[in-house]
């Protein structure tokens, strides 16, 4: 594998775990015992879950295997994969210790990087009380600050907005603004108290946010630790849920649930479950189209605010070809009754917006139409994720697709400084 390069690399889509002293030192004393209420992840020795509202959903995968943050500098998918699911295994330190995370950006060819939240990205948006959302909110902000504070030039991060409040929103945004280690604003493509991101309401924030110069981070979680329901994640696990029960099948001869004339039986039997979930592999897709879709093209949020900046991270970039080709026809031949006219020239109105997809170098489209994806996309490890990659694996990928040097730089770099306003940092202490 490739260990060289002359470029700097920014990492635009990799994870904190959010530890104990998110709640137990940096939220304010008053708050603690509503916070720990309101929002809560117990790692135990038997098993996990996740409190939203003072109300538990227990984790859905082994505990023994922390998933969300298991991968290290070295290991194969084929090894996280053949994992002993009955030994428990430690998470990845760089999740939640600064020092380990740098270690392990220098072994994976890492020079800066954006980091997004875990547990806080699950069930932050679903606190129902909104001053309580404003102290977590402050308190994780808090957090992340000191543990970028480690590296300044080489960690920056995505601040949590309580949008529970649009005042509470606002006065955040504000405050960290002023603080540079922030470069994005963090937020899900969810509903959040029953209002999708195409409602009126948050108008003031895309403002906000355009004005601010931040870029709006917008990265979907799963669902599968939480009871949030609008999300693709808790759909996809319901028919997995399903497919694991029974299986419908034909076989011939008569019987009970004989077909027409031919002989034919159909028949309910059981089926082997399939073992693990599938919303981590459809949702991020389909919440992050939804987004787009709905919001930036369709609720005229990029034709409003021509200025914000977006990183849609988490869910590849390969797609959006196929929706701008969508939209520009359904623009066109469909009447859309709404509060603002919507431009009908998608796909120019997305040359000239803002707009970063994530991507990684499994993408094949990316790699074999590098030119077409080259200035529109940013790369992200998904660190410290069971489906890791290291940017030594992305190169090399990317080599091996004959994409030029300056395209790859661009890609794996520039694009991401660029938009999150970062001086690009080539680190050279390997």
């Amino acid at each position: 594998m490739t260990d060289r390069k002359g470029f700097a690399v920014f990492d635009a889509n990799s994870h904190v775990v959010e530890p104990r002293a998110v709640w137990e030192s940096y939220l304010e004393p008053e708050y603690r015992t509503l916070g720990k209420s309101a929002l809560w992840r117990e790692e135990g020795r038997y098993g996990s879950y996740l409190k939203v509202n003072g109300k538990m959903f227990r984790d859905p995968m082994n505990p023994n295997i922390p998933r969300y943050a298991i991968w290290r500098p070295g290991m194969s998918w084929e090894q996280v994969g053949e994992l002993d699911p009955n030994t428990r295994h430690a998470m990845t330190e760089g999740a939640s210790d600064p020092q380990a995370r740098l270690r392990d950006m220098d072994a994976m060819g890492v020079d800066q990087a954006l980091l997004y939240p875990t547990w806080f990205a699950e069930g932050f948006a679903l606190i129902e009380d909104p001053d309580v959302a404003y102290a977590l909110a402050r308190a994780y902000n808090n957090w992340i600050a000191d543990f970028c504070a480690a590296a300044p030039e080489r960690l920056y991060a995505a601040a949590m907005i309580p949008l529970q409040s649009m005042d509470f929103a606002c006065e955040e945004l504000h405050r960290i603004a002023a603080m540079p280690c922030f470069r994005g604003v963090f937020l899900r493509p969810m509903f959040v108290e029953d209002r999708y991101y195409t409602h009126p309401y948050y108008d003031p924030f895309w403002a906000e946010v355009e004005q601010s110069g931040l870029t709006l981070a917008v990265h979907p979680s799963a669902g599968l630790w939480n009871p949030e329901w609008t999300s693709h994640g808790p759909f996809a696990e319901k028919v997995n849920g399903r497919l694991n029960q029974v299986s419908f099948v034909r076989e011939a001869g008569g019987g009970p649930f004989a077909g027409g004339g031919n002989g034919t039986n159909f028949a309910f039997v059981a089926q082997q479950p399939i073992g693990h979930p599938i919303a981590q592999i459809l949702s991020p897709w389909l919440d992050n189209h939804m987004f787009v879709a709905a919001t930036l093209i369709g609720f005229t949020v990029m034709q409003r605010y021509p200025a914000l900046k977006i990183v849609m991270a988490g869910g590849k970039a390969s797609w959006m070809e196929e929706v701008l080709e969508k939209m520009e026809a359904s623009t066109r031949t469909i009447p859309l009754l709404h509060h603002y006219p919507v431009r009908t020239d998608v796909e120019e109105m997305w040359e000239e917006g803002r707009v970063l997809l994530g991507f990684d170098a499994e993408e094949r489209l990316v790699q074999k139409l590098p030119q077409t994806f080259a200035h529109k996309i940013v790369w992200g490890s998904r660190y410290p994720q069971q489906d890791t990659t290291s940017a030594w694996e992305a190169i090399e990928q990317l080599r091996q697709a004959y994409v030029d040097e300056p395209t790859i730089a661009r890609m794996l770099g520039g694009n991401a400084a660029e938009q999150f306003g970062i001086q690009p940092v080539l680190n050279d202490e390997r």
